[in-house]
């Protein structure tokens, strides 16, 4: 007997509902984020490659202030569902509303530092707090 694997069929409403039930709550939240950055016409974060430009959009998990050679930056890190990215403004020690759980859209030219992305100095736009 051979197995013949069958098509695979939309999950159900019960299907959906069960799989929610069993997922943890930061399976959840990366699941809206990338949900969030599919709608918003934004590049997943995982699917980054160095020097591309892009537009990505995520949930800020991190914010602190590390002097690069000699220079104020203010950096944060910046997580979309699929992976995290670094956003470095040189210059800055603070820019209001960049603060942990903050939701925004960044664009610019993706850089490897250190095996990690980088987006040095982007034009952003912070997104509303809350449900929109």
């Amino acid at each position: 007997m051979s197995a013949v694997p069958r098509p695979e069929k939309p999950a159900g409403r019960f299907r959906r509902m069960l799989d929610r039930l069993s997922s943890s709550q930061e399976d959840l939240e990366s699941e809206e984020l990338r949900e969030d950055a599919e709608t918003a016409g934004c590049t997943r974060i995982g699917d980054c490659r160095d020097r591309q430009i892009v537009t990505v959009t995520g949930t800020l998990r991190t914010v602190t202030l590390r002097p690069r050679a000699g220079v104020p930056a203010l950096e944060a890190e910046l997580f979309d569902g699929s992976a995290a990215l670094d956003v470095v403004w040189l210059g800055r020690r603070s820019i209001v509303g960049i603060e942990p759980g903050r939701r925004l859209i960044a664009s610019g030219r993706i850089s490897m530092s250190r095996g990690r992305r980088v987006l040095f100095n982007p034009k952003y736009e912070l997104r509303p707090l809350g449900r929109e």
